[in-house]
């Protein structure tokens, strides 16, 4: 069989090929694949190519990364050649040293290409921003969408929103226990225990934990912060919250979409609607499996919505728009898209009970100009809108 390459990684080849004076910055959620990309692109190249990886148990520094550097520097001789770190944001300082060696590569005319690989964004974003400005081009690596799981695994879309894009999981899925094991063991564990205590100061680790399974069981739903601190025991204040709420964003576990409102300030100010970024982190936790919640209209019509919401949230981060949600007076708009100067809003007919009246005809009323979409039941079929939903939104 064919060894599946995803969409992005064409991006990522004519940016090489093109020999683009910047730095590649792969970054994106653990298990989605950013180190098979890169390997990928090392077999697929004509030049001189070097990987290594700061995930390993040697402690590591700043001279770390000038030996590979070096290295690369070495292979390459006059010609193109290219370097990949992977893990990169686990070296103390790694931003500096790689601005520096950067630079003398560019004051030398050499034409080493660089990629830095990292499971953490936003300890990535802050090392950029600090030091790399100007010298760097980011690709997104978003979990796996329906199609491209369909087109990887022969997955069904019902497996895709039960199952989730963690293609390191598909080979488990006739073995639910095992599977359910990988994704809690290997990536939420994971998750929370390093990459997210990695990016910044957590007081409260237990609570950053209970936080998330709070958030995977409302996925969904509207939520506000001072309900998470009522059910969070012990919680502290509503800022912390928040807090731990965008780590988890970061991590790609889970984000809080605002309410769309067209003021910053207020869309800062609402209650978030919980949205998990890939379905798994809900069923894996679950006590039932595939079969049963699709038996129950209400626990599959929330996995439905989720798997559309965080389908949009994935599409979005790669292509620069937002995603938001819109209530008030009773009514409810499940999604708002806000790409550029255009507004699409989108119902989803899931079969969960809603607290609230369907809201697009207020909604509309507030924006005329906004683009309707309904999915699910009279309107654009579940199944066409996961795999196809690049072009249906845009």
């Amino acid at each position: 069989m064919a060894i599946y390459k995803r969409p992005i990684f064409s991006t990522l080849k004519t940016r090489i090929l093109e020999k683009r004076k910047f730095i590649q910055v792969l970054a994106g959620p653990r298990q989605t694949g950013k180190t098979t990309l890169a390997r990928q692109l090392m077999t697929e190249l004509d030049m001189p190519s070097h990987y290594s990886t700061a995930d390993e148990p040697a402690l590591k520094g700043p001279a770390w990364i000038e030996q590979q550097w070096e290295t690369a520097r070495v292979y390459a001789g006059k010609k193109a050649g290219l370097l990949i770190l992977d893990e990169i944001h686990k070296i103390a300082g790694w931003s500096e040293t790689v601005k520096r060696l950067w630079d003398e590569d560019s004051a030398e005319d050499r034409h080493l290409q660089v990629i830095l690989l990292g499971s953490a964004p936003l300890m990535i974003q802050d090392g950029l921003t600090e030091s790399l400005a100007g010298r760097f081009e980011i690709i997104p690596v978003t979990h796996w969408s329906c199609t491209e799981m369909r087109d990887a695994f022969g997955w069904k879309f019902e497996e895709y929103i039960y199952y989730g894009g963690y293609p390191g999981s598909a080979e488990l899925i006739h073995d639910e226990e095992r599977w359910s094991r990988y994704i809690v063991d290997s990536l939420v564990e994971m998750t929370l225990s390093k990459d997210i205590l990695m990016m910044k100061r957590v007081d409260k680790p237990a609570l950053l934990r209970r936080l998330f399974d709070l958030a995977s069981a409302y996925s969904g739903q509207i939520l506000s912060y001072q309900k998470m601190v009522g059910q969070l025991h012990d919680a502290g204040n509503t800022t912390t919250i928040a807090h731990y709420l965008h780590l988890l964003d970061m991590a790609g576990l889970v984000k809080g979409l605002q309410k769309f409102s067209g003021k910053t300030v207020r869309q800062r100010a609402s209650s978030p609607k919980l949205i998990v970024l890939n379905t798994a982190l809900m069923t894996a936790q679950s006590s039932s499996n595939m079969e049963s919640i699709q038996k129950d209209p209400e626990l599959w019509g929330r996995l439905v919505e989720s798997s559309v919401g965080a389908t949009l949230i994935n599409l979005m981060k790669s292509r620069g728009g937002e995603v938001f949600y819109w209530a008030g007076n009773n009514r409810e708009v499940d999604f708002v898209i806000q790409h550029k100067n255009k507004l699409s809003a989108i119902e989803v007919k899931s079969g969960a009970r809603k607290t609230c009246l369907p809201g697009m005809e207020a909604f509309a009323e507030m924006y005329p100009r906004c683009r309707k979409l309904l999915v699910g039941a009279q309107g654009i079929p579940l199944e066409q809108f996961l795999t196809d939903t690049e072009s249906i939104v845009f």
